[in-house]
């Protein structure tokens, strides 16, 4: 047994260590070949054939990205209240709506990409816009938002909910004053992935939001995402230094959303143990 348990015990860090020594890799060779070549004309706000601004890219990103959470953050969130806080166990809906969000958690980005085309782009006459684009990576980032917010949710010990309960708060005023700032952690780590996914999107929004390297005028312009932009920059064949320059920005882009929310979780949790 103890011959198994070293065995088991040395595979486990061999695993460990070979995961974190491919990120370094893959981290290190992203900074190496696209840190050289970040200049002050990659961020002009005008995107030409000579600069190959990311500029109009990454401001059409930050607007997905928010536009995306304002639609599906509310109704993540609010839908995985009422499965843990209000649906009874024993109805029959709860069981098809798990399975449900875990299915669509599992479909390739590029089937809601078709989706998308044929029912935001084609039939509401949307066309190529950065709300088709939104709208479609709602729908994708949903099921992630419930699945997370529910397991926080679930995660909080029943102890507070009794205890508020016998202070003569009522189910309400328990949820949103005791249960969701306690969940706030788990809801904010389920909101970070859903950024993830939305910054590293491609395929969904080459059928949705189009590639048009420029800054959006309205919500039914056509742009792209900073995914798009090292995508076409790297399949073009002639912008791959660029391309990596991009990704260089992509990666600060993500660690800056992940910094951002761990701070805003130790401040709510802070802020709810004070209470």
């Amino acid at each position: 047994m103890r011959a198994k348990s070293k065995i088991i015990k040395f595979t486990v860090y061999a695993a460990a260590f070979l995961t974190f020594a491919i990120l370094v890799w893959i981290i290190a060779d992203l900074l190496l070949k696209g840190i050289p070549y970040l200049n002050p004309q990659m961020f002009s706000l005008e995107y030409t054939s000579d600069n190959v601004s990311m500029m109009p890219a990454i401001i059409n990103t930050l607007i997905i990205i928010f536009l995306a959470l304002l639609i599906a953050g509310p109704i993540g969130v609010i839908s995985a209240i009422y499965l843990v806080e209000y649906a009874d166990s024993k109805n029959p809906l709860i069981k098809p709506v798990r399975i449900t969000a875990q299915t669509l958690s599992g479909i390739p980005s590029i089937v809601f990409g078709l989706f998308g085309m044929l029912f935001y782009v084609t039939f509401l006459g949307w066309k190529y816009s950065l709300l088709a684009g939104a709208f479609t990576l709602a729908m994708m980032i949903l099921p992630l938002i419930i699945t997370s917010t529910e397991q926080a949710l679930l995660a909080v010990p029943l102890s507070l909910r009794e205890a508020s309960f016998g202070l003569g708060a009522m189910n309400l005023r328990t949820i949103f004053k005791v249960v969701i700032p306690s969940a706030m952690p788990g809801i904010l780590a389920g909101i970070v992935l859903a950024v993830g996914r939305i910054v590293a999107e491609t395929a969904a929004l080459i059928f949705t939001a189009g590639t048009a390297p420029r800054i959006p005028t309205n919500l039914f312009s056509s742009g792209r995402s900073l995914a798009i932009h090292m995508y076409v920059l790297s399949s073009e064949g002639m912008h791959k230094n660029e391309a990596y320059a991009a990704g260089v920005i992509l990666l600060l882009v993500v660690i800056l959303v992940n910094g951002i929310s761990g701070e805003l979780a130790k401040k709510v949790g802070k802020e709810s143990m004070n209470e």
